[in-house]
């Protein structure tokens, strides 16, 4: 019949307002446990369907494991398929709780908490729509941290570099604390979209010196990038410091 399919009357085992058993809790899939629950009880099922779904999504199952769950709780409790109410609470939920996950992917780096290299370009090709009389070059500049022997100088594993960004990005919103876009472009690489004004100098010096006393294994660089002209030749600066 499908996973579709309206939920035939239980025939056997547990019917509704009626406990599980030991022996169909213990069969239940993990996450489901609410969702037997309130299949045996024969009320809000829906609800608890709609929890399920947006705790396995954030586990990182998939739907089609999450509606196989179902199935089997269903299947377990009722000996029946899943309402389509039911499938829909799920499918629903597991999908605006993935969908919340790949937004915020898209701005954050899921390792380090700071903005992404796509988030930086972003927040660049706005700052030049946004532009009148003055243009990004003189408004704004990019502050750059980068670990060189000290963060790529040997063998080091995907997490301790993450954390070494992280600790950088940490460092860096100490001293720029505002609105400043803050984000990793490499590995132990991390760039500030700051205002260009008086304080820039004294504070992309400020930074060094706080970078200075807790990274001893040398390579420490620091410098303010001055933007371009154009929205075009900003992405490809931010590229090359990408890859530099």
């Amino acid at each position: 019949m499908g996973i579709f399919a309206t939920r035939a009357r239980a025939t056997a085992g547990t019917e509704a307002g009626v406990g599980l058993s030991e022996e169909q809790r213990r069969a239940l899939p993990a996450r489901f446990e609410a969702v037997g629950e309130a299949l045996a009880s024969g009320s809000a099922s829906a609800a608890a369907c709609a929890v399920a779904g947006h705790d396995l999504a954030h586990d990182g199952v998939s739907l089609e494991e999450a509606l196989d769950g179902l199935r089997t709780t269903a299947r377990t409790v009722l000996r029946a398929e899943p309402a389509f109410g039911d499938v829909r609470s799920l499918a629903t939920a597991w999908s605006e709780a993935a969908l919340t996950y790949l937004n915020r992917l898209s701005c954050e780096d899921p390792l380090t908490g700071l903005a992404t290299l796509a988030h930086v370009r972003t927040r660049l090709a706005s700052l030049y729509r946004a532009a009148d009389d003055r243009p990004p070059r003189t408004t704004h500049a990019l502050v750059v941290v980068d670990l060189l022997a000290g963060g790529r100088g040997g063998p080091a594993d995907v997490l301790t570099l993450a954390l070494r960004a992280a600790r950088l990005g940490e460092r860096a919103r100490t001293v720029f604390p505002g609105h400043e876009t803050i984000g990793r472009i490499g590995p132990v690489r991390v760039v500030v979209v700051a205002d260009r004004d008086e304080r820039l100098a004294r504070r992309a010096d400020l930074l060094r010196r706080l970078l200075e006393g807790v990274e001893r294994d040398g390579g420490l660089r620091v410098w303010v990038e001055g933007l371009p002209g154009t929205d075009a030749s900003a992405g490809l600066l931010l590229d090359e410091l990408a890859r530099l």
